[in-house]
């Protein structure tokens, strides 16, 4: 073989190795969340009082500073007094598919995130005694949600943040169509796992 044959193939060979050398973080994570809500409406005329909620979520990183995240949530709100009775309950649970850009600030250890996504969620409705007397079926909303990405070690992160979620769904109660916009503000605090 001639030298630049063989220079070409040992460039090419040492190319994979210089760029999982380089790779800073692993493509995949597992991230736990959980924290309080705040409706910022009345879903039909029920005043909600502060809520509480977890969500579980998989993330993969297709380049650098973009990747896409799904899993399951769970939001819980209490009224004292709605349209399904005193002390009902209002669960929303489904599932988020989305887009995540997080950004690295300077050699700090920490990185900004920005998530858009799609939410396929139901809500169900509960009344004093825990028993599900409604449920409106899964439909689509959406969720928007930033924050920061606090390193612990180099597979571990905490991921306080800000979250915006907003549903709408049509239920039948006790004979009357009605519209329930399920909007709401969530504080979080979360761990996440890099794989």
């Amino acid at each position: 073989m001639k030298t630049k044959e063989i220079i070409m193939l040992a460039i090419l060979g040492l190319t994979p190795l210089v760029a999982a050398a380089q790779e800073n973080e692993s493509r995949f994570g597992f991230e736990i969340s959980t924290g309080l809500s705040v409706a910022t409406n009345k879903l039909g005329d029920a005043v909600l009082n502060t809520g509480f909620g977890a969500e579980g979520i998989f993330h993969y990183r297709f380049i650098p500073s973009t990747g896409v995240y799904a899993g399951w949530g769970w939001n819980r709100f209490s009224s004292d007094n709605s349209f399904a009775g005193v002390n009902a309950d209002f669960e929303e649970t489904g599932y988020v598919l989305g887009l995540q850009f997080k950004q690295s600030v300077g050699r700090l250890p920490f990185s900004l995130y920005v998530r858009a996504g799609a939410l396929y969620n139901h809500i169900e409705i509960e009344n004093k005694e825990g028993d599900i007397i409604n449920d409106s079926g899964h439909g689509w909303g959406w969720q928007a949600a930033t924050g920061v990405d606090i390193r612990l070690s180099k597979k571990v992160s905490l991921t306080p943040g800000v979250k915006f979620n907003s549903l709408r769904r049509d239920i039948i109660f006790d004979g009357t169509a009605r519209e329930l916009k399920q909007n709401y503000l969530s504080l979080r605090i979360g761990l996440l796992k890099r794989f």
